[in-house]
């Protein structure tokens, strides 16, 4: 369990450029150090010492652990080696004739996770239009143990709205579980919101230079840590010394990154509305957007994330790969502006009639703007979808 109350007199800015502890206890070195080690010394027989394992625990990882729940408002935090890895010790929480609501718009990896594993475990799920309150509470039952959300969701943009959950979850005893990718602990803080736990695919915006894969959990209570611990050890799945810096360091400017994506974001967004061979954007930073308010309320940032229908489904291939400076590539959230067609990658895992019913169609594409100049990014846009009038 961290002390929250580390730092409290500087601002979370602050708090991101400095870590935890920050400093090797034992040098003093202004970079926390790799602990590249498996195993630790015991200096007696039956000595009680903190580390004696790198599965079990390692000064890096910790070091990362405490930062995030530091950042997230939590009690505890734990590193995972991707994404999926720390999706997979929340639905460890679940036992069998347990019953999830989850948002029906979910990264692709975790539908596969639900459909080809944690329904044969007698896990029982159903999808909702997660921002739909009213159709969340009508699929509550006795057996209800978890509400899981992304929010934004991955690619359609739904928000959740994270207080109207937690007042269905919490009286019935279920966890309320939230993605926070997206946005991070700098645009939105789920547990201050009355989320359970949250998640994150650090791979994406807290790493955010594409170098290394990661996942990250943060919890509020010590019944929940001490399981979540338990699950992290046995089914080994820490993360790596060497990772847990990368991610540390990366996390030094994740302010200065997350300005830079929403402010280009909102320009594109803007842009691509007016574009000819255009038919609709998703993005929370738009008025028009239906959870606009939600998304002013809750949060304090709209994020760098936005997808978008073309008007002829001829021009698909040529909108991911004609460009001279964007990437036709798989994952999000790095410095590098990367374009991306869900229906053949992060969603190809679902079925083409659900697909199709969230909009996910061959003519949407999804865009992870980076932090190049919004003008270079419009350029190169231009170049392939044409010019505004």
């Amino acid at each position: 369990m961290i002390d929250k109350k580390k730092m409290s007199d500087f601002s979370l800015e602050s708090k991101f450029v400095h870590g935890y502890d920050g400093i090797d206890p034992l040098t003093g070195a202004v970079s926390f150090p790799i602990y590249q080690t498996s195993t630790y010394k015991n200096p007696a027989l039956g000595s009680d010492i903190k580390y004696t394992y790198t599965r079990s625990g390692n000064p890096t990882r910790n070091e990362l652990e405490c930062a995030i729940a530091l950042y997230e408002g939590g009690t505890d935090g734990f590193a995972f080696s991707t994404g999926l890895a720390a999706v997979l010790s929340v639905f460890s929480l679940l036992k069998s004739g347990d019953h999830v609501i989850i948002s029906d718009d979910i990264y692709g990896g975790v539908h596969r996770l639900i459909e080809e594993l944690w329904r044969d475990y007698g896990v029982e799920f159903d999808y909702v239009d997660i921002g739909d309150v009213d159709a969340v509470k009508k699929l509550v039952k006795k057996n209800t143990k978890m509400i899981y959300a992304e929010t934004p969701t991955n690619p359609m943009m739904k928000v959740a709205d994270i207080k109207a959950l937690s007042e269905i979850s919490k009286p019935i005893g279920a966890y309320l579980v939230v993605d926070n990718t997206f946005l991070t602990p700098y645009f939105q803080r789920p547990i201050e919101l009355g989320a359970d736990i949250v998640i994150h695919s650090a791979t994406k915006y807290l790493a955010g230079h594409h170098d290394t894969m990661a996942g990250l959990v943060v919890v509020n209570d010590e019944k929940t840590a001490d399981r979540i611990k338990l699950i992290q050890k046995t089914e080994g799945t820490g993360l790596a010394p060497f990772d847990c810096w990368l991610l540390l360091r990366g996390m030094k400017t994740l302010e200065l990154r997350m300005k830079r994506h929403e402010e280009n974001a909102i320009k594109i967004a803007e842009w691509l509305k007016n574009n000819k061979n255009v038919e609709k954007v998703y993005f929370v930073g738009l008025p028009e957007h239906p959870s606009y308010e939600v998304t002013k309320r809750q949060c304090s940032g709209f994020g760098g994330m936005l997808s978008f229908t073309l008007k002829d489904e001829k021009m698909v291939e040529k909108a991911l790969c004609g460009y001279k400076m964007i990437m036709f590539a798989e994952s999000l959230g790095g410095a590098t502006t990367l374009i991306t067609y869900p229906m053949t990658q992060t969603h190809n895992s679902v079925p083409e009639e659900v697909r199709n019913k969230l909009g996910i169609t061959n003519k949407l594409i999804r865009l992870s703007v980076g932090i190049e100049p919004a003008e270079d990014i419009i350029k190169d846009l231009e170049s392939v979808l044409g010019k505004n009038e």
